[in-house]
Parts: C-alpha cells; structure tokens; sequence
C-alpha cells in the first residue's frame, strides 16, 4: 500500500466524495484493511481512546487524609501536649494519627483502583471489516481506514465518513446540543458546513438510534471531535455516596457536641480547684474518647468489599450509590428474554398450510425432526411447511457455530431457532443463498415489526418469473399486509385471519413465541427494497412457534425476590399470552393468578387506572419505551425503590429513570450500558437477586460496625464525664483511650465487613430509604451497650484502686475487662458466634466465612497482652503487667455482656 495522507486531522471529510475519502486513506472499502497494516497504522497514530487525566498527586490524597473534622480535635490535642512539654503523649497521638491517615490512603487507593478495573472491564466493541471478514474488535483497536458497520443501538467507536446509509439516524447531542437525532446521508458537503450539519459524517461517543450504516475511520482518539472538546470523559468512580455523606454530615455535628462538652468539662473541673494541667487531660481525654476514629476506615472498607463481592457474582457497579440503592429495591422491572430465560429458542411448533407440526430438539443443536400427528414427514410433501422454513433460513442475518462443544448463535436468538428448525429437514443456508442470492434487506426495527430480504429467483424453478421477497415479523405486523397464503398443496387461497389467530393463541397459551412469515413476488428489474414494497400483497406462509426456557436459577432467583418482599415484575415485546405462560411458570403468580397487560390496554386507562393496573400487574407485554418510562414513573410515585432490567436502546430512558437501572453486559446495547448504574455479565436475573443480596449485607455489616464502636466511644465518654463531675480520679487516660478507639476497634470492627449474608437477609422486608442512619432501635442497642461498658470500667477501676492502690493496675484492668466484654459483644454480632451457639447446642457446625472475626480476635487477644505486659507499652500507655489471676478477673468481669447483648438483640438483632 501507498502511504496514506501526511495530516489526516486537517482534512475535511464531509467535503469530499467516498471514493475519494477512501483513495486518501488508501482503504478497501469492499475488503478493509489488512491486519499488517493495521499494525503499521497503529504504531503511527497510537490508539483509539482519550488520554486520562493525570490522577491526584499521591502525596496530595495522603494529607487529604486528615481532612477529617474529628481528626482536627486530635491534631490540637497532640499540639498543646508538645507545647507543655508532654512529647511521649503528643508523639502517640501523632501516631495514632499517621496510622489512620496510612491506612485510608491504602484502602482509598485500592478501592478506586478496584472501581477502575471494573469499569473499564465493561469494553465498548465494533463491527468492522478486516482482511476480507466481518469482525469484533475492542473499539481501541480501530485505526484511520478501518470499515465500521453501524446499526441501532452502537455506540459510534471513532469519526467516520459515512459510505452506506440505511435510514440511518445518529444521536449527537453530547457533542452538538441538538436532542432531536440527526438522519444521515452519503452525499459530500460544502467545506464550511457547520458540525451540526454534516450529515455524512458520524461521530465518536455519538449513538445509532435507528437504521443501519457502513463507515470509514477518519479519525481516533484525540483527534476525533470529541477529543477535540474534551481530553478526557470522566466517569463517576468517587467513594462519596449518600451513605457515606451522612456519616460526613454525622462527623461534623458530633465534632461540636464533642468540643462544646469538652469545654464545659475543662471549665467545672477549674471550679472545683483542679489543676489547669489536670483538667487538660481530662477534656483531652473526654474529645478522644467520644470520636469514633475508625468508623471512616471502617466504612470504606466496608463498601469496597461490596464492590467486589458483587463483582464476583456477575454485577459490575457503575455508581457507587447503587451499592446502597439495590439494598432497598421494592420492585424489580425485568426483561424476559435472556434474563429470566435461557436465550436459547427452540422451534417447537409450525402451523403451514392449515397443518400444525411439532418439531422435536431443543436448543441450537440441529438435531431432531419435524412430525405430523406425532409421525415424521417427508417435508417435500407439504410445499407450505417448505415455503416457511425457508423464509426463516433466508431473512435472516444470524449463523450458527459450532464452538467449545456445543452450538452457539451469532446473532439473535430468535433467528437461531430458525437456522436450527430448518436445518433439522436438511436446508443449508449456504446451498439457499447459491440458489436465491440475497440483494437487498430491510433490517428488523421496533416500529415496523418485520424484516424483509429481496432475494434472485430461485434457479431451475420455472414458475418464478421475477424475484422474491420473503418478510418475517409479528403476527400483527405481517397478516395486515397479506390477501392470500398457501394452502396445503402450495395453492393460493384467501387468508383466514380468524383461524390463523387462533393458532397463535394455542401457541402462547404453551408460552411460544409466535413469528410470522409471508413472500411477495416482485419484478425482474427489482434491485431494492423498501417499506412501500411491502405495504400489501403479501402470501402468508406460516407461523413457527419458539419457547426460550426459563433459567432454573431465574426460578429460584424469583421465589427469593418474592420472599424478600420485593415484587418482580416482567416487561416484555412478547405477546401477552406468551409473556403469561412464561411468568405462570416462573411463579409470578399474584393472589393465585397472573395479571397480564398489554400496551395497547395500558394506552387506554385513565392515570388512576394505570397507576392500579401497575401496581397489581405482574406482566406488561408488547409496551413502547415511553411505556416503559411511565410503568417506572407510576411505581416510583407510589413510593416504590425501582430496579430496572434493560438491554436495548429504547429501554435507555426507563433505565435513567429507575433508581437502580440494570443494563446487559452481554447482549446490552452500548446506548443501555451508558444509561445504567449496574451492569450484568452474564446477563441473568438471579445475579440481580445475588446484588441485592450483596446491597443487604453491605448496609446490614455497616450498621453491625457501628453498633460495635459506638458504645465502647459512649462507655469511655460517659466514665471521664461523670469522673470529672464528681471529683474523681479519671479511669481511663486519653492515649489508653487512642489505643482502644484506633488500634483495638479497628482490629475487632474491619473483620465485621467480610461478614457473609445472614440467612434472613432475603427473608426480610426491603429497608425504608427514608430509615436514618440510627434508627431508634439502633439508638436504644447503643446506649444499653454502653451503660454496660461504664459500669465495667468505673466499676473495675473502683474496686481494683481500693483493694491495691495502684492507680495504673486500676486502670489496665479496667481496659482488659472492657476488652474482654468486647470479645464477647463481638461474638455476639457475628456469624462466628452464630456458629458456636449452633454447636453447644448440638447442631451441625458451619464456620464458613468466618474466619476474618476469628483473625481480628485472636490478634486483638495478642496485642492487648503487648499493651499491658510489655515494659515499653508500660512507660507509653501508663499500663502495669497482669498476672493470671488479674487476667482470670478482666475475664470474667466481661462475662455479662453475653446477657447483656441479648437484652439488646431484643431492639435490634443486627442479622
């Protein structure tokens, strides 16, 4: 090959002829490029995609670490002890400070990196033409020459001259500002036509809305008009979520309670004649005992591991929020085909010529037959049947192939189950399109219902004096165009509508999905086809009736949902019996019975009839996008959280709509994955019941954490209060108090968010959005706990002064008593403890997924002997060594939490 034009960016595509588009860029347009070529291509023009902004400077998101208001409370804390002189203590805040700071800067960038993985895992795809061969490439890969074929619902992978255009029409208002999509065209352009008007040219980020087309890369990356705008579209990867802002918004009013007590303590502990040194300790002591410092980290830790754990279960999270929102679904809208179902069809009924025939087989593999009356049949007897399975095999852009076993479809399901019903009687599609070359299509649209192919007549058959056109589509769409149909013996005889819709019937009461083929004859001279063509004249030749399965897990997936509370709701392009069939067999049965609706009914209803046929509706078939829209509308206005399921570009506004939108990751379109907050890899609904499970157990495992650092903040902040209220020796010193809050509570409370799902997690109602972060309920367990915990502390530190007189023992005690209650508490809350009440009582032990709380304990076990036996924790924390008996006592004294924490399980039993 030549080399291709210096300066490709300069060039004014939409000026110039395809032809001559195509001479500059040396490219075939038949053919495309050579895959060497590709090669020398990319290595000069790099790759197609925008370079990232620059992340944050690491060094910059470490000090953002201590933009924590309660943080700032410590960082004063820790500069008024250097500045009296105190520089063990100010050094030990420090640190305390510095550790938390390390470990959300580790567990911020792990989770954000996490995030990216996964978001740039969903990969954009393109059609292209490449040595000769159709091919899918990652839209990365495309460089300046590559062929692109677009068709409804792609995204537009780079800047393309168009060469062919079918009706085509592209969305480019991300790029113009005009909402209304734009028709294209082929035909060259003035030079200074405005972006907006170059209609021959399509454009990257753009989206295929209706139609077909063939274009040739003029432009990649940064080069491209979007590049051009912008260097980088950012996608929402940020940790900040409502949840998330709560506990910000928690953090702030908790700062200044903190500090207006801590002032008033400095104050009455000065009125009673204390020392000015002493009552600085004291309110030091107070603000650090009241700051929960390891909720944060706890927090994010917690939500990235939901992250990945839906992840791991088919479910990439788009927006972080989605994480929360899916805990609370009410409703889950769904789409049949291949979320609920197998997306596998199978032909198993023909109705040709006044006949009904069963086939046999199931799934994509052609083996099986065709039988009349349960007999098998010579199909050359039965010239209608012939005429049918032909239209099926040639209008039809779909193979099969055979890969990893077993036989795949390329292309959509439903022509699949054509390819496979037709070659079980030996019809190739190879050996029909030598015979009837295909010369020219009408792709499949939603607002037609149909396909239609124009085909050369068929060689060596003498009464085709012209050519054909075979259509293929909706029962309704096809019979209002037909006159006639091929009766048994292949004679014309006026169409039967009656009969014709009655046998469509009998198939969907069987949960088939019904298709309807017709054939025109057409002029010699014919070369194209177009919508007018086939306005009428049509010869009816038959219905084939397919059934894609349902998912046995979608079964299961479904009863869970329904247990759970939230109502599953199928919405369909199906006819309405079939979608029935389906939902009878899926269980969506409501009050002993499936209540169905079709568009069309919906259309008619007054708002308030809608609203109530929405609600009690289990099944919506054959309803438009904007259809879909307002089904999610009527749901959200009567207070409903609403997942939304959709795959297809008309399903894009009702995904932006719904509180969660749940795009396809496989057979989604481009347009439905951009509008989603969620995306499913493998395109299944028990993987939405396995994210809502996940969205449960994430918010179910932040609420365990606070229950669990909370009160041990209330018992430390209420013993150093009434200490100072009374006159008393403080129980507990400020740096025993950082030890407790970051190092121990850290250590027993991350464990909490590996805890596995509770097996009453989709036994539950869904939570209420408006529910606050502490219900009362929650409240009431907080301060039970707590009261507990400033008896054991004031109450260790008491007994343990009077009988020794050592202030220090008094005060290590009081800390490993606290531990200890704490162990148990944790037991208490945990799966861990579950396990072991399960084997007292002799029921069969299950530890799984509980190892991360048998770790947190056992290291929290190790560093509290550290924390009192070894000489330098001695010296740091004001600590004395134990001995066995001393350690026997901290044992038992923690013993009664195990009564206590059932007393609170009775307001909250946090599983």
């Amino acid at each position: 090959m030549t080399a291709i034009s210096q300066d490709i960016s300069q060039q004014e595509w939409h000026n110039l002829p395809a032809s001559r588009v195509a001479q500059k860029l040396n490219a075939n347009i038949e053919t495309g490029l050579t895959s060497d070529e590709v090669e020398k291509r990319r290595e000069r023009y790099g790759t197609n995609e925008l370079k990232g902004k620059a992340g944050t400077n690491p060094i910059f998101r470490f000090l953002l670490q201590f933009n924590q208001p309660l943080l700032y409370i410590l960082l004063i804390a820790g500069a008024i002890k250097a500045l009296i002189g105190q520089w063990v203590n100010a050094w030990v805040i420090w640190g305390v400070i510095l550790i938390n700071a390390i470990v959300g800067f580790l567990q911020e960038s792990k989770a954000e990196s996490a995030i990216a993985a996964l978001a740039s895992s969903v990969q954009t795809n393109a059609t292209i033409l490449r040595n000769g061969q159709k091919a899918q490439v990652p839209s990365t890969e495309l460089v300046p020459g590559d062929i692109v074929l677009l068709v409804s619902g792609d995204k537009v992978p780079a800047d393309l001259r168009l060469l062919e255009s079918r009706n085509l029409q592209v969305n480019e208002s991300a790029l113009t500002g005009e909402s209304v999509a734009i028709e294209k065209n082929t035909q060259p352009l003035p030079a200074d036509a405005a972006l907006a008007e170059r209609g021959n040219m399509a454009y990257a980020g753009s989206f295929v809305t209706f139609g077909t087309g063939k274009g040739i890369v003029v432009a990649i990356g940064e080069a491209t008009e979007t590049g051009r705008i912008s260097q980088l579209i950012e996608q929402g990867t940020s940790l900040k979520t409502p949840l998330t802002r709560k506990f910000d918004k928690f953090s702030r009013t908790l700062l200044y309670i903190i500090l207006g007590i801590a002032a008033l303590t400095f104050a009455v502990g000065l009125a009673y004649g204390n020392s000015w040194a002493g009552m600085f300790e004291a309110a030091v002591a107070f603000a650090v005992s009241a700051i929960p410092e390891g909720l944060p980290a706890v927090v994010t830790v917690t939500l990235a591991i939901g992250v990945s754990r839906m992840a791991r279960r088919h479910a990439i999270v788009r927006k972080l929020p989605a994480v929360e929102t899916l805990g609370g679904a009410t409703v889950i809208c769904s789409d049949k085909t291949g979320t609920l179902t197998e997306n596998q069809m199978t032909v198993q009924a023909i109705y040709a010529g006044g006949e009904q025939f069963t086939v046999t087989g199931t799934g994509y593999t052609p083996e099986g037959e065709i039988l009349l009356d349960e007999l098998p049949i010579d199909w050359q007897n039965f010239p209608a049947l012939e005429e049918s399975l032909k239209a099926g095999l040639l209008c039809n852009d779909s193979h099969l192939e055979h890969k990893d076993g077993q036989w795949q479809v390329i292309g959509d399901p439903t022509e699949g189950a054509l390819i496979t019903a037709a070659e079980k009687v030996g019809f190739y599609r190879q050996d029909l399109e030598t015979q009837m070359p295909r010369l020219d299509v009408i792709p499949f649209e939603s607002e037609f219902q149909y396909m239609a192919t124009l085909h050369e007549g068929s060689k060596g058959d003498n009464s085709a004096q012209g050519k054909t056109i075979y259509v293929k589509g909706s029962v309704e769409a096809i019979l209002q165009r037909c006159q006639q149909m091929l009766d048994a013996g292949g004679n014309l005889t006026s169409v039967d509508a009656q009969t014709i819709h009655q046998e469509v019937d009998v198939m969907a009461d069987l949960g088939l999905r019904v298709l309807a083929f017709a054939k025109k004859s057409v002029s010699v001279n014919q070369n194209s086809l177009d919508h007018a063509d086939i306005k009428n004249g049509l010869i009816f030749l038959g219905l084939q009736g397919m059934i894609d399965p349902p998912r046995n897990e979608a079964i299961k997936a479904v009863e869970a949902c329904q247990n759970a509370g939230i109502q599953v709701k199928m919405i369909t392009g199906d006819h309405a019996a079939t979608a029935r069939a389906i939902a009878q067999r899926m269980g969506f049965n409501k009050n002993g019975e499936v209540l169905a609706f079709t568009g069309a009914q919906l259309a008619q209803m007054e708002q308030s009839e809608l609203a109530t046929a929405i609600e009690d509706g289990a099944v919506f078939a054959r309803v438009a996008p904007e259809q879909k829209l307002r089904i999610v509308e009527a749901l959200q206005s009567k207070g409903e959280i609403v997942a939304m399921t959709g795959d297809g570009v008309n399903d894009a506004p009702a995904l932006r709509q719904a509180d969660i939108g749940i795009a396809m990751g496989g057979g989604g379109t481009e347009v439905a994955k951009e509008a989603s907050d969620m995306i499913l890899t493998d395109d299944n609904f028990a993987s939405i019941e396995a994210a809502v499970e996940e969205g449960r157990t994430v918010y179910r495992n932040l609420l365990k954490a606070i229950a669990f650092i909370l009160p041990v903040n209330g018992g430390e902040s209420m013993t150093i209060l009434i200490s100072i209220l009374f006159a008393r020796e403080l129980p507990i010193l400020s740096l025993q108090v950082l030890w407790l809050n970051m190092v121990n509570s850290i250590t027993m409370t991350v464990p909490l968010a590996f805890e596995p799902k509770s097996q009453r997690v989709m036994q539950l109602p869904p939570r209420s959005p408006r529910e606050p972060l502490l219900s009362q309920s929650l409240i009431k367990r907080i301060v039970v706990i707590s009261l507990f915990n400033w008896i054991l502390i004031f109450g260790v530190f008491e007994w343990i002064k009077q009988t020794t007189g050592n202030i220090d023992l008094a005060r290590t005690m009081a800390i490993q008593g606290l531990v200890a209650g704490r162990l148990f508490y944790l037991l208490s809350i945990s799966h861990l403890g579950v396990a072991l009440i399960n084997q007292l009582r002799g029921i069969r032990l299950r530890f799984k997924d509980t190892s991360a709380i048998a770790i947190g304990m056992t290291t929290t076990i190790f560093l509290q002997i550290i924390f009192s036996q070894w000489s330098l924790m001695n010296n740091l924390f004001s600590t004395a060594p134990l001995n066995l008996n001393q350690w026997l006592i901290c044992l038992l004294v923690g013993l009664p939490m195990i009564l206590v924490a059932a007393f609170a399980n009775r307001f909250d039993p946090l599983d």
